[in-house]
């Protein structure tokens, strides 16, 4: 398997002989959508970053889709038309068939929560996601990660938008991936709590993920603080810098 990091949560996975990319976000720096805050973190129009050169290089050859939710900085309308535009086969949450649906996308396959579901000759399971701690977890909405197992390739864990639940500690101790991305930025609003993984939260996955983690959601949008640098440094500190991979925007890895 071959894992392209992209920017945010956008990335493609190479395997059995298919181009499967997730949350496409492919917008030019600042056109996918307003800041998500306005005083705890400078404004800026999101993306903060342009896509890296390689990327639509990589996401021309996209045979299949795979969306965990429909926020913005996931599937952002460059992201859209350019699904719409090549009637991509998607594969989403059963929640959110309907919307794309409606958007004129095509949805092959939806994935209800702990039901495998045949996906390349292998399978593909919904696992909760809760997308906030506390209150905040409500209006941000639905969110699904995926695992997925296809036969002769590794199986991995894209645990999408979410906390540190017992959903997530389920996933990584009794399915045991051998690949579980993670997303870093900690993201958080000008009110409520963290949208996402606090650090000591981040920490714990890496620590219970049985093998290899990816960390993305890092240095794309506005209300994400947490950097790779900080990062490194508290993985470091762990001894766990070995098990995890912080790519940089565009950087590939092959698994």
């Amino acid at each position: 398997m071959k894992v392209h990091h992209l920017r945010n949560a956008t990335m493609v996975l190479e395997i059995a002989n298919k181009v499967i990319l997730i949350d496409p976000m492919l917008g030019e720096k600042g056109t996918a959508g307003p800041p998500f805050t306005l005083f705890r973190f400078k404004p800026k129009r999101n993306p903060i970053v342009d896509l890296p050169n390689n990327a639509m290089n990589i996401v021309e050859k996209t045979t299949h889709c795979l969306i965990t939710h429909l926020h913005p900085d996931h599937l952002d309308k460059v992201g859209e038309d350019f699904l719409r535009n090549r009637q991509i086969p998607i594969i989403c949450s059963l929640k959110d068939e309907p919307i794309l649906k409606k958007r004129g996308l095509n949805v092959l396959k939806t994935v209800d929560y702990w039901k495998p579901t045949d996906f390349l000759d292998g399978k593909i399971q919904g696992i909760p996601a809760v997308h906030g701690y506390g209150f905040v977890a409500k209006p941000m909405g639905n969110v699904m990660g995926f695992y997925i197992e296809i036969p002769n390739e590794k199986s991995i864990y894209l645990s999408a938008d979410t906390i540190y639940t017992d959903d997530v500690h389920k996933t990584l101790t009794q399915l045991k991936p051998e690949i579980s991305v993670v997303a870093c930025g900690t993201a958080q609003l000008d009110v409520f709590q963290p949208l996402l993984m606090r650090m000591d939260d981040i920490l714990k996955f890496v620590k219970n993920a049985p093998n290899q983690v990816i960390a993305n959601h890092l240095e794309a949008v506005n209300h994400c603080p947490t950097t790779r640098q900080q990062l490194k440094n508290e993985v470091s500190k762990m001894g766990l810098s070995d098990k995890i991979f912080i790519p940089n925007d565009g950087e590939s890895k092959t698994f």
